[in-house]
Formats: C-alpha cells, structure tokens, sequence
C-alpha cells in the first residue's frame, strides 16, 4: 500500500508542480486524508527534485545555449538577469518565513483549501480580462515586468495558493501572453524549486530519515515522468485554451477538501 500511495503521490507532484493548481497543496491534502507521512517529511522534500529533473531535461539545450553565450550575447545576459531579479524575492522571504511557512501555514488543511479557492478566482478572472499582451518571448522580459512577477509568486508562501498560478496571474496582468507566461514560469521554477529544496534540507537534514528509500525512488521517479508529458502538454493547451479549466478545478478541489474535514475527515 505505500509503494502505490507513492506512486500516487509522485504522479501527482509531477502532474501538479507546473498546472496553476498548487503541487504543495495537492499533496498536503493528500498525505492529510490518506495519513502518509516520513520522518522529516523527508519523501515530500525529494520527490519534487523528480519534477525539477525534468525541467532540466526538457531545456537542457535552450539553457546549455544560455550559458555558452552569456559572456557575448545581451539577450543571453538578459535573460539571466530576467531570471535572477524574479527570484529574488522569494529567496528573501522564504529564508525570513522558512519556520512560519512550515511549522503553521502547512499544517492547516483548512487554510490550504481557502488558498486554492480565492487562487482558482483569482486566475479565472485573470485569464478571462487580463489585458492585451504585448510580450510574447519568456526569454526577452525587462527587469521591471520579471520583478513584478517575482512578487506576485511571494504569493506562494501561503500553501494553496501555486507558485505557477501566482506567476502565471502576475505575468498576465503585465502583458505576457500565456503561453510566453507559462514559459517564464518554467524557468522561474529552476532556481525557486533548487533554492527551496536546497534550504529545507539546510533546515531539517538532522530530522530526515532515509529508511524508506524505495518509497522516495518510486515517487521520484513517477514525479519524473509525469512532469516530462505535462510541460510538454501544457504550453500546446494553454496557448489555445488558457487557463479557465485549471480555475475550475482548483475550485472544486477546494470544496471538496473543505466538506471532508468538517465531515471529520
């Protein structure tokens, strides 16, 4: 039963880390309802590298072209720039609000079921009257336009709420279209998803516990796989639909979770 609860775990980490759905909600819901925890949270921490890994493979040849150029090309060093100025303000307040996101924010189902409502809203209203873009390259956004979207995927902090579907509503909101939206938000994930990663195992290495490393394996690995086939499919979808069904979806995933736990679930 726990390889298939970390099959399932793993599929729905890589099928949720890049949908505006909210990847950490998803998975505290279900860990919360299906009563899995490890020690440390230790699975919860690595599977999402599985999802990181697969961002990776899938660029690997657009990056590797990144960092070959940046000493000769301003588009190259532009981007990086894009990148770097966009992350830095989850960086500075995931390290202030490290132990307050993680000790009381993801310990509240209920919360995190509120966050996926007023997210799901938030990015149909966004989606449907988000005004004309006049950016369509991921990889060619200023400074002011990628900053903005740094913040608005500060509101990530709160469980539910999605890094993807917070810079996806900021990158809306300054003109990107949805496609170059989701492409930014790609990129964006790298350093966020690494830095996160990387200061969780800072903060709980001594609390983690690796008796269970099939279980991680497994779930690694469906994290892995399932990531590949949902970028690959979401920027075909979104640049023809948007975003309106992952809305609905957050919404309903939302009150569900709430009429189960006040059903005592």
């Amino acid at each position: 039963m726990d390889y298939l609860i970390a099959v399932l775990l793993g599929v729905v980490e890589g099928l949720t880390e890049f949908l505006p759905v909210s990847s950490t909600g998803h998975l505290l819901l279900l860990t919360h309802f299906l009563k899995f925890e490890t020690t440390g949270k230790t699975f919860e921490v690595l599977i999402q590298l599985g999802a990181v890994l697969a961002l990776l493979t899938l660029y690997f040849q657009r990056l590797w072209g990144v960092v070959v150029t940046l000493p000769t090309e301003p588009r190259s060093r532009g981007f990086v720039i894009s990148v770097l100025v966009a992350f830095l303000p989850a960086m500075v307040l995931g390290v202030l609000l490290h132990d307050f996101i993680k000790t009381v924010l993801f310990e509240s189902p209920q919360l995190i079921c509120i966050s996926l409502i007023v997210g799901g809203v938030l990015l149909w209203a966004v989606d449907k009257w988000a005004p004309k873009p006049v950016h369509d390259d991921a990889m060619v956004l200023d400074w002011k336009t990628s900053l903005i979207i740094g913040l608005f995927q500060c509101l990530a902090m709160i469980p539910g709420m999605s890094r993807s579907g917070s810079t996806l509503i900021g990158a809306m909101l300054c003109k990107v279209d949805k496609k170059a939206a989701a492409e930014f938000s790609f990129f964006l994930a790298m350093p966020t998803m690494a830095g996160a990663f990387a200061y969780d195992v800072f903060k709980t290495y001594k609390q983690m516990d690796f008796s269970d490393m099939w279980l991680i394996v497994v779930g690694f690995t469906a994290a892995f796989v399932t990531a590949v086939l949902v970028v690959k499919a979401l920027l075909a979808y979104v640049s023809r639909h948007g975003y309106g069904v992952f809305a609905v979806w957050r919404i309903c995933v939302g009150v569900v979770g709430l009429v189960l736990l006040q059903m005592g679930f």
